[in-house]
């Protein structure tokens, strides 16, 4: 029973594992890989809420942990990677205005943990850091489509719009993972990328990467269509 309950805190140690390991990819220059491990950091972020209700082991320490580890996988990292892969060229200016995006996510965070009102379905007071976190990522493993001033306007919008007050559509209602909606389009383009036949440049972390969002949605699929069969 013990060993269950550890269980949803396992999977939010592995997404604060893969923030870890997106920043020494990012310092190792390899920044594709790096963006791909705040992705999987997403896919385990989706999963430890939904295993600590099924397994009935939610707690505060649970809570604590995860946003501990958000702020690492969806803030640190992808501050960094956008540092290493746009921003370096600016100098210190640049690694300064990098370090503004983890400030901003921490604010969002401790904001959403104080709020008495999380029980909406419907929309989020304020971009999510995980979906921002997501977004950077794909902008940077996709960044030699993207101009740059495409990415630090992106970068600066998604700042000021963790913290604001505007209502985001939550998407809960979509038979998808929490945030697959961002994943799902990472999805779509590793798809053009294989049909084009260049998938021997993409990186290695991609394999492991897609077949655990694919088992994770046909999980949630098969799980949605037999709530909707006991109704």
């Amino acid at each position: 029973m013990r060993f269950t309950k550890m269980i949803p805190n396992m999977f939010t140690l592995g997404n604060l594992y893969c923030g870890f390991l997106s920043i020494g990819f990012a310092a190792d220059g390899q920044y594709n890989n790096a963006a791909i491990l705040i992705l999987i950091g997403m896919m385990l972020d989706s999963m430890d809420g939904r295993l600590a209700r099924m397994l009935k082991a939610d707690s505060t320490l649970g809570k604590e942990l995860d946003s501990l580890a958000d702020i690492v996988t969806f803030g640190v990292a992808p501050s960094f990677l956008v540092y290493y892969t746009y921003f370096f060229q600016f100098g210190i200016l640049g690694f300064a205005v990098a370090g503004l995006f983890p400030l901003f996510g921490a604010y969002r965070l401790a904001r959403f943990n104080v709020s008495t009102n999380k029980s909406s379905l419907n929309y989020f007071t304020g971009v999510p850091i995980t979906a921002a976190g997501g977004i950077l990522a794909l902008l940077t493993l996709f960044g030699d489509l993207i101009p740059q001033i495409i990415t630090t306007v992106i970068f600066t919008g998604l700042c000021f719009l963790m913290v604001s007050k505007i209502k985001i559509p939550s998407f809960k209602e979509i038979p998808l993972p929490k945030y697959g909606t961002i994943v799902t389009i990472f999805i779509g383009c590793l798809l053009i990328v294989i049909y084009r036949g260049s998938y021997s440049q993409f990186p290695y972390l991609i394999y492991i990467a897609t077949p655990l969002y694919i088992a994770y949605v046909a999980y949630r699929f098969v799980k949605g269509k037999r709530g909707k069969n006991e109704e």
